[in-house]
Order: structure tokens, then sequence, then C-alpha cells
């Protein structure tokens, strides 16, 4: 639970011998992509209503050694999953219409690399690529790499995955790509080549971040900008009013276990509240979007709205106000009030929102009682996963020794089910996706 740099010496030495070993070439040619996972700790469940979000990376990550071809063959191999994957930069790469997800480590059982699901992104890395008229030439020989028990953790793993591989063609290409453009090419990806319907955030905050700053993105206009705490100029000496970690607290839950409606059911109830408002305002002629209410329309007409689409607009309100004045809180150095806002964010999620299993809201729970935490809330939807927490850096191992304690009482198999047992990781904040 201790706090340690990343990657280690001991992962980069790994990662570059594996390379070697399977490509046949020198140690010293290998390069890695660092591409981190993400939190955020305000702005949840307001990006699909174009509110405001904020987000940080953290020193966790996707890690991609690899060598560029000397040919168009594409060699990926998988730290954590079976198979190999095998195709040509040359190839014309083609949308995913189905792909079945429950199992990404699963192959067709004859070991034909075509079925490794899990190579499917870097095959989107070059349909994206290619969309974007880049010419390329050279593949790559790699290792991917994930940081152990983080996967389905609600920490944006996916598009660190992606970010990875992009990085990993444009530098064996030489390729200058900025990270807007990057940000796009990741969207591609995941929302054409794989058919995924999310927004993005977390390929926004995988590439815009940097250390010490809050990533903070308008979803409505796309604009962002970094919010950076008060003398944070040098990566050795982080001075807020109290120095932090961030603690990563996972429930073993690995599969979404709920009766709540669904995510989509959630978004259409925040249009239908957008769509009664705007139309008691005589705008109905925008898009049934809460960014298109203003909050003095709310206010005069939120008794229009039946009781449940009552709570999802309140949410969206007083979360987006919450992001406000918590990248104000964040600008000061008052981690006391930016932590009263995350967890007044996790409330939220649960009571007006209504998300949450009953593992993740006893997470939640326990964490906002844990002695030294600021705030803590869901990271993602709290259907499975994790909670995120910033604790005083003093008091991270008191906090993660009281967290596990009491969740193992409340969940004693789901907390055998976490990643040896370690019920609680200590991070601290990260940089952003880069080529080392």
């Amino acid at each position: 639970m201790g706090e340690m740099s990343w990657p280690s010496e001991s992962e980069l030495n790994f990662i570059k011998t594996k390379v070697a070993e399977m490509s046949g070439r020198d140690v010293r040619e290998v390069r890695v992509v660092l591409s981190p996972y993400r939190i955020c700790p305000l702005g949840a469940h307001i990006d699909h209503q174009g509110g405001t979000v904020s987000a940080l990376t953290i020193n966790k990550g996707i890690l991609l050694g690899f060598v560029p071809s000397n040919d168009s063959q594409v060699v990926i191999q998988s730290g954590q999953f079976r198979g190999e994957v095998r195709f040509c930069v040359d190839e014309t790469q083609l949308p995913k219409n189905a792909i079945k997800w429950n199992n990404p480590a699963q192959s067709n059982g004859s070991g034909s690399v075509e079925e490794c699901s899990w190579g499917n992104y870097a095959r989107g890395a070059l349909y994206a690529l290619q969309k974007g008229g880049n010419h390329i030439k050279w593949g790559i020989a790699g290792l991917i790499c994930g940081a152990e028990g983080l996967d389905s953790s609600g920490l944006s793993s996916s598009a660190a995955v992606g970010v990875a591989y992009l990085l990993a063609f444009e530098s064996s290409n030489n390729l200058t790509v900025d990270p807007e453009e990057n940000i796009e090419y990741d969207r591609l990806i995941e929302n054409e080549y794989l058919g995924l319907k999310n927004g993005i955030l977390d390929q926004s905050a995988i590439l815009l971040s940097s250390y010490g700053c809050l990533t903070c993105m308008n979803c409505k206009t796309k604009e962002h900008k970094l919010v950076r705490a008060p003398d944070m100029n040098s990566r050795c000496n982080i001075r807020m009013n109290k120095k932090f970690k961030i603690l990563l607290a996972f429930s073993g839950l690995k599969q979404a276990l709920t009766t709540n409606p669904g995510y989509n059911r959630r978004v259409a109830e925040c249009q239908e509240a957008a769509r009664i408002l705007l139309q008691a305002s005589g705008n109905e002629g925008l898009d049934p979007l809460l960014s298109n209410v203003e909050s003095e329309v709310y206010e005069e007409h939120k008794c229009k709205l039946d009781p449940i689409l009552a709570k999802r607009a309140e949410h969206y309100f007083s979360e987006n106000k919450r992001v406000l004045n918590g990248l104000d809180s964040w600008a000061s150095g008052n981690l006391e009030e930016f932590g009263k806002l995350i967890s007044a964010s996790g409330l939220s999620s649960i009571e007006n929102y209504e998300c949450g299993s009953e593992p993740l809201i006893q997470l939640y729970e326990i964490l906002v009682k844990a002695p030294g935490v600021y705030g803590a809330r869901f990271s993602g939807a709290g259907f499975r996963g994790c909670c995120i927490a910033f604790v005083d850096a003093n008091r991270a191992l008191d906090a993660a020794s009281f967290v596990k304690k009491e969740y193992t009482m409340l969940q004693p198999k789901l907390a055998s089910q976490t990643n040896e047992g370690n019920v609680v990781l200590i991070c601290d904040a990260g940089d952003c996706a880069r080529v080392i």
C-alpha cells in the first residue's frame, strides 16, 4: 500500500527485455509508451449533458514497449491476455460492428491471432491514423502491460490503451501529432472502429494532463484548460495547503450488480428534463441538453418536473456548480474544501443520479469516515470497480488500513477478490501520456 514511482526501474527493464527477446533487437532500441489512467474528482455524469468536468492522471497506467519494425508487420503480445496479434499496416482496417466483450482474453481456441479481441485497439489505432490521412509505413513489435488489477476499475484503461498504440505508431513512423489530433484519433478508435458510445473526457485527460494540474473541460464547447495548484512548479516539491495522496479503494466487483435503471435510461431522463424546462421557458427549439438550460430557468420551472426528472436535473446543476467551485478550491490550494465538494458529488450520485451498487456505496461511506480523507466518490457509476479519495499524505497509510478493515468486515468475499486482497492502493498525481 506504500508509495511507488511509475514506472519503476524493474518494470521498465522487464518490458524492454521482453521486447528485445521477441523482436531480436538490442534492448537499447526499445521505446516505451507511458499512458496513465485518469480519475475525475468532480463532474460526475454531466458530460453527456454538456457540463463542465475535471480530471487528472495518476502514476499508474499502460506500458507499451515497442521497436519499429523493418517492414509493415505488427506483432503484439500482452502481459495480461493470451495470444499474439499480427497484422500489416498496409492493410485497410474496417470498423468492428459486433465484438464480444465478455472475455477480452479469449481467443478462438485454435491459437488464431485474428480472434484476439484485445488487439482490436491496435487495429483501431491504425484505422484512425489512416482515416486521418497519415501514411503509416512501419509496423511495431511490442508488449503491452496494464497495471495489475486495474482493468475494470473505472479508470479509463481502454482509452489509455488506445492512446498508447497511437503514440507507438506515430513514433515508429516519425509522425508529429499534437494532443488535440490524438484526442480525435482515439475518439475514432472507440466511437467508429469499436462502436462504443462514449465521450472524449478520458483521452483528453490522458493526453492533456500536466503534473500538478486539474484538466478542466467544457463538454459543450470542447474547450479545455489546465488549472494549476499553487507552488506546483517543482515536481519534487508539492506545496498546497497540505501534501496529498490519492486512494483507490477496490470493491472486488468485476461485473455490474444492480437493479437500478441503466446508464442510457439516465441519459434519456436528463434529456427529458431538459426538454420540459426548455419548453417551459420558450426555448423548445434548442437541443434537449441540460447545458442549454440557464440556471435561472431551472430554478423557476423545476416544479414542473416529476420526482425522478427533478433528481436528475438537480444532480446536473449542483454538480456543474461543484466543478466550478472545485476549480477555485484547487487553484487556491484548499484541499479541505476541494474534498468536501468531492464527497458531495458522491452523495449526489447516490441520491439524485441514483447510481451505485451496495458494495460501492458501502465503500464510499467508509472512505468519507477514514482518517485524513478530504473527500471521496465513485470512480465511474459505482456499479463495479473502485472509489477514489483524496487524503492527507501523512495519514494515507492509516486511512488505507481503516478502509481495508472496515470493508473486509462488510464484504469479506468481495474484499478477498481484489488484487491479492489489497483493497486500497495509494497513488500520486501523474502526467500526460508520452514516449520514453
